[in-house]
């Protein structure tokens, strides 16, 4: 009996055992559809979900396991992270959930589009969330509903405590329609039962360091709209002391715009670097 192999015969049992095993590891993203344009030269896919604007910005290439990051709020702010974690992999999320402030409401909805994007387009089961301003009531209220399908936070001049913004009760920015808006999304009946309220991002980080995830958040040592003080250093004090891993990186040069709220990312390749490291770990 003859067992030679011819080299067609060969390249094609290599071809079928290489594509047997990296389909193992990797499902190939099912096509998004939707309204198709182009965003910092990726392909992007604007498209409803339960009533709700949501955008996919696609990878050239998705990286292996089809990594994410999903931008809570003002997701063309600071593009240059996004832009980079594209350029090597990654898919870039968001969907419109503004009025609902990062409220219980607002954590139904991601759920429900967290296992959307994970069983119909097939994500990575763990997520990096990027918090930007008020985005950090958003992004602290699924993590913290969530740990085990979060890889890392990032964070950028969070709100940890409406308290501060935009209540001003203990310092910070006011915005009357922005605190209308969170009483009537967490079902606050006054502002007394408001400022009574203990689920705060900076509130019940147990779960989460207990699954020590990541969080690195860029502050502006000025911002007197979200300050650090009242906000960050709150919550990263508490996550340390729950063994939770932390980074705190001032942003100090360029222009402070907004009183202090707005400032020049001084290092999105290390933010990038911070992302890619929690993912697939």
């Amino acid at each position: 009996m003859n067992h030679r192999i011819t080299k067609g015969a060969f390249l094609l049992l290599a071809i079928y055992l290489f594509t047997g095993i990296t389909s193992a590891f990797t499902q190939v993203p099912t096509q998004f559809e939707g309204t198709k344009t182009t965003w910092k030269g990726f392909t992007r896919y604007d498209f409803q979900f339960q009533g709700r604007n949501c955008r996919v910005v696609c990878p050239n290439l998705p990286a292996e396991g089809n990594p994410w990051i999903w931008n809570a709020r003002f997701p063309d702010w600071h593009t240059e992270i996004d832009s980079i974690l594209l350029t090597e992999g990654y898919f870039v999320t968001h969907i419109a959930t503004e009025e609902l402030i990062g409220s219980p409401k607002a954590v139904a909805v991601w759920n429900e589009y967290y296992n959307y994007l994970i069983s119909t387009h097939n994500f990575y089961p763990k997520v990096a969330l990027e918090g930007i301003s008020r985005g950090g009531l958003y992004v602290y209220s699924f993590a913290k509903k969530y740990p085990e399908r979060v890889s890392c936070i990032y964070a950028e001049a969070p709100v940890c405590d409406f308290k501060s913004w935009p209540g001003a009760f203990i310092g910070g920015g006011r915005s009357d329609p922005d605190w209308k808006l969170i009483k009537e999304m967490y079902g606050f009946k006054d502002d007394a039962e408001a400022l009574a309220y203990h689920d705060l991002p900076i509130d019940h980080l147990e779960a989460l360091a207990k699954a020590r995830v990541p969080i690195l958040h860029m502050i502006g040592l000025h911002d007197s709209i979200v300050p650090p003080e009242l906000n960050t250093m709150v919550l990263v004090n508490r996550y340390i002391r729950l063994g939770g891993p932390a980074t705190v990186i001032p942003c100090t040069t360029g222009k402070q715009e907004l009183k202090g709220h707005h400032f020049p990312i001084e290092t999105p390749r290390l933010v990038a670097d911070f992302v890619k490291s929690c993912t697939l770990r």
